[in-house]
C-alpha cells in the first residue's frame, strides 16, 4: 500500500501554521515541515485537519493457512445459535477494479477539498453554546464547477459532486470501488458467502457531527450520509464463491440519508443491561403560539407558524433513496424512488433474544 497523507493543523489564536506531509511506503514514513506565509495565516479561521489519500490503495484478504483472519463473533441469531462472520475479503481501490480482482490506486480528496476533522462553534450550526466535532467529506461544490455524482465518465460543469471520477486526464481518480466477501455462519448450518461491490463511489458531503448534551448526559450527533454509486450489487454463493445465486443489482444508486438534526439530535446511550439505545426525539414544540384551524399564517401565531414552516420546508432534515434500475437475476423491475422522507421519531433499541 502507498499512500500520501497531507495534514494541516490550524487555529484562531495560534501565531503560526503547520503543514505535514507524510508519504507512506511499506514500513517507511518521511516528512517535511513547512511553514506557512503571511497571507497564508491571514486566510486561518478555524481549527481542523485536512487529510488526502493519494496513490491510495486497501486490501485485506482472509489467509487461514498463515494465520490471517478477519472474524467478527460474539452474535447471536434470533433462536440463540452463535454467529460469525469471516471477512474473505475487503478493498478499497480504484475503478474498473473488477469487482477486487484488478486493484489499482485511488486519490481520496484533493488539496483543495480534503476530507475533514475540525471543531466548529456550535452556534454557527444551531448548536448554542457548544464546541462540535465534526468528521467530514469533501465538500459539494456548485454544480457549475463539479461533477456528476453518479456518471463514471462526468465531466466539470455536470453536477455539484467535488470528487473526479478516472478519466485520461486522472487515471486514479477521486472514486473509489469499495467491496466485501464475507462468509457467514449460523449455528451448525453451512456458511453462507456474501458479496457487495459498489462501483466509483462517491460520499461528497457526508458528515458526522457530535457533541454533549448537558441536560440528558448523553453524547449526541448530527450524521448526513450522501452514497452515490452507478453500480451496487448484492449476492450470495456457495463458501467457496462459487455456485452464486441471482444477483441483486442496483444502477444509479443515490442515498442521501439524513439522522438528526439541531432541532432532533441523535442520542447515545447505553441502559443498565449493557442494550444499546439510539433515539431521534420529536421536535420540541414553540414556547408559546397555536396555529389556527385553517392552517394559515393569518390565523396563527407567526412565531410558531414560521417554525413549523421552517422545519417542514428544510430539504437538510430530509432523506431521499434513487436507484436508476433495480434488477434481480435477469428480472428487471425498474427504477425506484423515495422522496423527503422526514424522520419525527425514531428510537432502536437492542435487546438479548438468547434464551
Amino acid at each position: 500500500m502507498q499512500a500520501s497523507l497531507l495534514g494541516r493543523l490550524l487555529g484562531r489564536s495560534c501565531v503560526g501554521g503547520l503543514v505535514a506531509s507524510l508519504l507512506l511506503s511499506s514500513w517507511s514514513a518521511y516528512a517535511e515541515l513547512q511553514g506557512l506565509t503571511e497571507s497564508e495565516l491571514s486566510e486561518v479561521d478555524g481549527a481542523g485537519i485536512g487529510l488526502v489519500l493519494e496513490n491510495f490503495k486497501f486490501a485485506h484478504g482472509t489467509d487461514v493457512d498463515n494465520g490471517q483472519i478477519f472474524k467478527i463473533g460474539g452474535l447471536k441469531s434470533t433462536d440463540g445459535r452463535d454467529v460469525e462472520i469471516v471477512v474473505n475479503k475487503l478493498y478499497v481501490a480504484g475503478a474498473n477494479s473488477n469487482y477486487g480482482e484488478t486493484l489499482g490506486p485511488v486519490n481520496l480528496g484533493r488539496l483543495v477539498n480534503p476530507f475533514k476533522i475540525d471543531v466548529l462553534d456550535g452556534n454557527d450550526i444551531g448548536v448554542p453554546n457548544k464546541a462540535v466535532l465534526e468528521f467530514a467529506a469533501p465538500e459539494m461544490v456548485d454544480a457549475a464547477l463539479g461533477y456528476d455524482c453518479l456518471s463514471a465518465g462526468a465531466v466539470a460543469g455536470s453536477g455539484s459532486c467535488a470528487s473526479r471520477p478516472a478519466s485520461a486526464e486522472l487515471p486514479n481518480g477521486e472514486r473509489p470501488d469499495i467491496g466485501l466477501q464475507m462468509n457467514l455462519v449460523v449455528g451448525e448450518d453451512p456458511s453462507a458467502n456474501i458479496n457487495i461491490h459498489a462501483q466509483s463511489a462517491v460520499i461528497d458531503g457526508s458528515y458526522l457531527r457530535l457533541w454533549g448534551d448537558n441536560a440528558r448526559k448523553q453524547m449526541v450527533a448530527q450524521f448526513k450520509l450522501n452514497f452515490y454509486t452507478p453500480e451496487l450489487s448484492i449476492n450470495a454463493c456457495k463458501p467457496d464463491g462459487s455456485g452464486c445465486g441471482s444477483k441483486i443489482l442496483m444502477q444509479n444508486f443515490a442515498l442521501e440519508l439524513a439522522l438528526g438534526n439541531e432541532l432532533q439530535p441523535m442520542f447515545f446511550d447505553v441502559d443498565g443491561n449493557g442494550h444499546f439505545i439510539l433515539e431521534i426525539a420529536a421536535i420540541p414544540t414553540p414556547q408559546a403560539g397555536t396555529i389556527g384551524s385553517d392552517g394559515l399564517r393569518s390565523s396563527s401565531d407567526g412565531a410558531a407558524w414560521d417554525f413549523y414552516e421552517d422545519y417542514y420546508s428544510n430539504s437538510e432534515y430530509r432523506s431521499n433513496l434513487t436507484i436508476g434500475n433495480l434488477s434481480v437475476g435477469d428480472r428487471d423491475f425498474g427504477s425506484a424512488r423515495v422522496e423527503g422522507m422526514l424522520i419525527q421519531h425514531l428510537k432502536i433499541e437492542t435487546r438479548d433474544l438468547a434464551p
